[in-house]
């Protein structure tokens, strides 16, 4: 079916407001669906999980939808979907879990092209327990993992290996099946951060050899929090430090107190909607799949003409995201001006495109970019070819060109 990006703005409040948003990598807009989903479970009736009554029952509802969604979304059983207040507080809980098994001269393996999300846990857990960290370079003129430091990296004695699907401040997509073989090879455990990539990419947990993959739905539609995908077996092997009196079954044992239902309903909802852009044909799966299939056609047609259109700029204008397989994402640097400038000349033209270093620490250390912060313009589902030509627009107005 044809991508109807209209009808599909229809369903966004927040886009009546006129900003175009290049922000999505920081955190996207949200359907009225799932503002509804959680409006309506808040509202109750509502208490704690069971069965006895209907403000029970709805608790419970919400848990299994949840986990039902997070299942079709990521392709895990959905006793495997484990909730969190956010991807960063899931790899802090479970870096210190898995630390508990690791001992002296062990390895972990981080990545600089990371969020600082999926690094500084790992470090710090490694340095409590006196594991040898090691890394994984890119390089920085093309955006592509270093296969040499990869190899170089993953060796006997590694127990984890952490790097992300999708560079949050630069879009590259490393080969993981390919790594993901590398760490079985030596025994090691694979975690991915998959919150950049779960908003532009259908996702095969299994397929892509993750052990742990985490997201965060605020990336793709939904509430702020988190979610953690795993075999139930392996979450087993994991033992979280936890009230006496909470279960131990898996994957309730990760989930600290009370669960926010509401939330959770928003998740649902988000992946409801996400699927319904694909189609009615097939399961929620195979309706995910042909959603993600239409958005990454239509993100890739305007990143394309969001990159002639910069390319136009001479070299007044640097994108620093090259990679082959990335994400429509684009940093940039502008020689001899602030980025951070340029975002708040663009948010007088209605266009939202932050500057920072989105932490990605690393990555942007590695970049060496001579600005201490970079531009980053990020499309998701409601970009419009209207928003690529007034960012563009804009740009060439702050740089003193003709677009």
């Amino acid at each position: 079916m044809p991508y109807d990006v209209a009808e599909l703005r229809t369903h966004f409040p927040s886009l009546a407001f006129g900003t175009a948003h290049f922000d999505g990598p920081g955190g996207t807009q949200t359907p009225r669906e799932v503002a509804a989903a959680i409006a309506a479970t808040i509202s109750g009736p509502l208490s704690n999980r069971g069965s006895t009554g209907a403000s029970e029952a709805n608790a419970d509802a919400a848990v299994s939808g949840f986990r039902a969604a997070g299942s079709d979304l990521l392709g895990v059983t959905a006793s495997g979907i484990v909730h969190g207040r956010s991807a960063t507080q899931l790899t802090y809980d479970f870096s210190r879990a898995l630390a508990k098994q690791w001992t002296r001269g062990d390895g972990v393996v981080v990545s600089r092209l990371d969020h600082d999300a999926n690094v500084r846990p790992w470090l710090q857990a490694a340095d409590a327990v006196g594991a040898v960290v090691r890394w994984i370079d890119f390089d920085p003129a093309t955006g592509e993992v270093d296969a040499e430091s990869v190899a170089a990296a993953i060796i006997p004695g590694t127990r984890l290996v952490a790097i992300t699907a999708a560079s949050n401040l630069i879009g590259t997509r490393p080969d993981l099946p390919a790594i993901a073989e590398a760490a079985h090879a030596v025994g090691a455990l694979l975690w991915v951060d998959g919150v950049h990539y779960a908003a532009h990419e259908f996702v095969d947990v299994p397929r892509l050899g993750a052990d742990f993959f985490v997201c965060s739905p605020y990336k793709f539609l939904g509430p702020h929090c988190g979610v953690l995908a795993a075999s139930p077996d392996l979450l087993g092997t994991v033992h979280p430090d936890k009230l006496l009196p909470s279960t131990d079954a898996v994957p309730e044992r990760f989930e600290l107190g009370t669960l926010p239902y509401e939330q959770l309903a928003g998740v649902t909802a988000a992946v409801d909607f996400l699927a319904g852009i694909g189609g009615t044909e097939g399961t929620r799966r195979q309706r995910l799949e042909a959603s993600f299939a239409a958005i990454d056609a239509h993100e890739l047609r305007l990143r394309g003409r969001l990159e002639d259109g910069l390319h136009a700029l001479g070299d007044a204008v640097v994108v620093h995201s090259r990679a082959g397989e990335r994400t429509p994402t684009l940093l940039l640097s502008l020689p001899g001006r602030r980025t951070w400038d340029a975002y708040q000349f663009l948010a007088t033209r209605g266009v939202l495109a932050p500057a920072g270093s989105f932490y990605a620490y690393e990555t942007f250390r590695r970049l060496a970019l001579p600005d201490e912060h970079g531009l980053r313009l990020g499309l998701a589902p409601y970009s419009t070819d209207e928003d690529v030509d007034r960012a563009l627009e804009g740009l060439a107005a702050f740089l003193g060109r003709s677009a």
